[in-house]
């Protein structure tokens, strides 16, 4: 695993892990890397200092050997997005990569009504916005997609 510092067009700035940097190139390329604070897809790598080993033998409570942590939210705005995050994924039906078909069939009248969330790459995305399906990006990984 690769821990990157990220930062978007709006200079947000953020850090992600990745499998490796062909796996973050495949994503970005995909354009599947979106901001959490604006959801914007325009995103690169920052400068970053690379970590260094000194040779010696880390201690048994190395930040190398714990499994990254993810915080709990603590400003007002990531509690909000938090708690938007909890109503949508209780009140909306995921549909996974089918997103992008399912909304069009829901937009037709296709398909019964109901709210959905899922994953569209940004070419789908575009489309469906010209379209006119009405559409919005949600700053977070579906909690189904997360380990």
């Amino acid at each position: 695993m690769i821990r990157f510092t990220l930062g978007c067009i709006e200079n947000h700035e953020f850090e992600s892990w990745f499998k490796s940097n062909d796996a973050y190139n495949s994503l970005s390329e995909a354009g599947m890397i979106t901001c959490p604070v604006c959801g914007s897809s325009s995103v690169v790598k920052k400068m970053m200092a690379p970590r260094v080993s000194t040779g010696s033998a880390a201690p048994k409570d190395s930040v190398r050997e714990q499994p990254p942590k993810i915080a709990e939210p603590k400003s007002t705005f990531e509690k909000a997005i938090e708690k938007l995050k909890q109503k949508i994924e209780k009140e909306s039906e995921y549909v996974g990569t089918n997103f992008a078909k399912e909304a069009r069939a829901i937009h037709a009248g296709e398909s019964k009504e109901r709210s959905i969330f899922g994953e569209a790459r940004a070419a789908e995305t575009r489309e469906l916005i010209e379209e006119g399906v009405p559409i919005a990006p949600l700053p977070w990984i579906p909690t189904c997609k997360t380990n």
